[in-house]
This record gives structure tokens, sequence and C-alpha cells, in this order.
């Protein structure tokens, strides 16, 4: 997947993994299908309530596949969970200013989406509900509405191994390990 075309969820700076996943549902084991599935539901409902929802109420995934943050976005504590409820929840890709170290290590590890760097502030520029592409190839978010491209950071290597679903499942594919 090189180009995903979506709508957004704006938020601020420092989102941190409490508000991402709230530490009651920690107990949610996320390689038991059904409480991965359960994972997604409450990805983001640590946020205040100034924020929609970001799952709407009794649903599973989020009708935002990409979400725009400003800076330092998943500090906090270095729980897993963190992507992992994103992912379950439908999330492709966080675009932010920056992001807490552990947080995007932990994307990379779990492959569940891609943590990509922005080099301008974006969530001062766009809203909830717009639609944009992502495109992973040429390193740039296209602001559907109105044309704007913004340059983002490459992925670098850490690109491959979110393509291949994780640190294990590229293990296995470049014959690490078995």
């Amino acid at each position: 997947m090189s180009i995903i075309h979506a709508r957004i969820f704006v938020v601020g700076d420092n989102i941190d993994t409490d508000q991402i996943i709230p530490a009651q549902y920690l107990n949610l084991v996320p390689t038991i299908p059904e409480e991965y599935r359960e994972l997604g539901r409450y990805a983001l409902c640590g946020l205040p309530d100034s924020y929609p929802p970001f799952v709407a109420p009794g649903e599973y995934t989020t009708a935002y596949p990409i979400i725009i943050a400003g800076k330092n976005f998943g500090c906090g504590s270095s729980r897993e969970h963190a992507p992992i409820a994103l992912g379950a929840a439908g999330v492709k890709a966080v675009v932010a200013e920056s992001f807490a170290r552990i947080f995007f290590r932990n994307c990379i590890a779990t492959g569940e989406l891609y943590p990509v760097e922005s080099t301008t502030r974006l969530c001062e520029r766009l809203r909830t509900g717009d639609r944009a592409a992502l495109d992973l190839d040429t390193n740039q978010l296209v602001h559907e509405p109105s044309g704007s491209r913004f340059p983002l950071a490459p992925l670098g290597d850490a690109r491959a191994v979110i393509d291949a679903g994780g640190i294990f499942a590229f293990a296995r594919q470049s014959g690490m390990i078995q």
C-alpha cells in the first residue's frame, strides 16, 4: 500500500498512551482475535470530551484511518497496546510533528500502522473529517479538498518492516528466523 486515501482525525500535542488506550483496557490480549477487535473499540477513548468520538458508539472501527497530530504523539508508557489498539480500530497511519521514540518503535515492531513525521504543523491547518491522501512513496500528504501538498519525512528501512506486518513477520520473510 503506497497511497492511503482516507478521512482524517486531528489531535494536538502530547497525546499520551493513556489517551490512546486507557489502562483499564490493558487486560485485553491482542493475540486473541475477539480481544484484538475489542481493543479497536476503545482506541483514543481517553481523549478529553472536547474531541468528537474517534470510534462511534457501538462500533469497533473508526471512520478516520489517518490521524494528524502535533508534537510528541504516543508519549507516556511503553505499552504496545497503543499502536495495536489504533491498528485494531482501522488506523493505517499517524502523521505527527514528532513521536515518543518508544511509540514509534512499537509501531514498527507490531507493524500495525505507519508513524510518519511531518515537517509542517498540520494539526493547526487541517480539520477532523477532511479527506487526505498519504503517499508513502513520494513522502507527502495531499489535503484533498484544497489540493495542498505537505512534505513528510521518509520512513526509510522501517517501511519494509511495517509493510511485512511487524518485526517477526519481517524476520521470517527475510530468512532471519523460521
